[in-house]
């Protein structure tokens, strides 16, 4: 690869030149980034402000605005999930969420408000739980049109399920589960038309001034409001297996999400069973799956509702 530093010396983390390695596609993007960074700093009279940082697919760099106001500049890899970020944070127009004060969705280019480093992973899972589910119902409003919407991907999830060979190790009963789950989702209208956040979990939660937590990071989708439990059970597992019962730390956080946001628990319920088992589903994609992943999503999808 080639230079990592920018026309004025920014230099990319360790943890986003190692983004390099997926594939050829995340190679010539890591190339590009100093340039494609500095240049917004430049277009946008933004004054580095601190140490680099990094999602899994983002730089992300503190800055200041002309006006002196301390932000963000997030860049991040182009990919159909970064696509409509934009427009998600434009819609809150950070009710809940984190403000955005420019984009520039070609270069998928974010200048948004500093908040605090806190995130709820330090916090207790089940008090985290209690916040999301407030956080759902100031979230989940009608979405804007241009969004993909939840339904045209459960035809792709159908697809993948069904293409599972019965020698699978994944238990039958549950795929075949997660099969009728997605086919009649599939068809219910209910699937999309809320917008919804797409990977709300404690990570994605931080400390603000001007609130207590605030939401970033969305993948926005057209969808259901039930899809959205799923990732808050499956983060912090290490918590959940240390506790030592795992089905019950499983339903505490379950029901404290339905419960808090008012969702209804049999919707929330088949969800969650149909993403945990494409988690391990897709997990036997990977060159070396991971059998504690997929022991995971199995015992998560049996665990809300045995």
């Amino acid at each position: 690869m080639g230079d990592t530093t920018g026309p004025a010396g920014l230099r990319l983390p360790e943890g986003v030149l190692a983004m390099a390695v997926r594939d050829g596609d995340w190679a010539r993007w890591v190339e590009s980034l100093p340039g494609s960074a500095q240049g917004l700093l430049e277009e946008w009279q933004l004054g580095l402000d601190g140490p680099a940082q990094h999602g899994y697919c983002s730089l992300v760099l503190p800055v200041r605005t002309p006006a002196g106001r301390p932000a963000m500049l997030k860049v991040g890899y182009p990919d159909d999930e970064s696509e409509h970020e934009h427009l998600a944070l434009r819609h809150w127009a950070g009710h809940g969420t984190v403000q955005l004060l420019r984009a520039d969705p070609r270069r998928r280019a974010l200048l948004l408000e500093r908040l605090h480093p806190e995130q709820l992973t330090e916090i207790d899972d089940i008090e985290a739980c209690e916040v999301v589910a407030g956080l759902y119902r100031r979230l989940h409003v009608p979405a804007p049109p241009q969004l993909r919407r939840l339904s045209d991907r459960l035809g792709r999830w159908v697809d993948r399920l069904s293409a599972l060979p019965r020698r699978a190790p994944l238990p039958h009963r549950l795929v075949e589960q997660a099969l009728s789950i997605a086919g009649d989702l599939r068809s219910d209208a209910a699937t999309d038309g809320v917008l919804v956040h797409g990977d709300l979990h404690y990570d994605n939660v931080l400390a603000a001034d001007r609130e207590p937590w605030l939401v970033i990071d969305p993948k926005p989708l057209s969808g259901d409001p039930h899809f959205e439990p799923a990732p808050m059970l499956w983060n912090r597992w290490d918590e959940v297996v240390a506790g030592g019962d795992v089905r019950g730390a499983v339903r505490r956080r379950f029901h404290t999400l339905v419960d808090g946001a008012e969702l209804d628990e049999d919707r929330a319920r088949d969800w969650v069973v149909l993403r945990e088992v494409l988690n391990a589903a897709a997990e036997l994609d990977e060159p070396t799956p991971d059998p504690d992943r997929i022991t995971t999503g199995i015992t998560i999808a049996k665990a809300v509702q045995d």
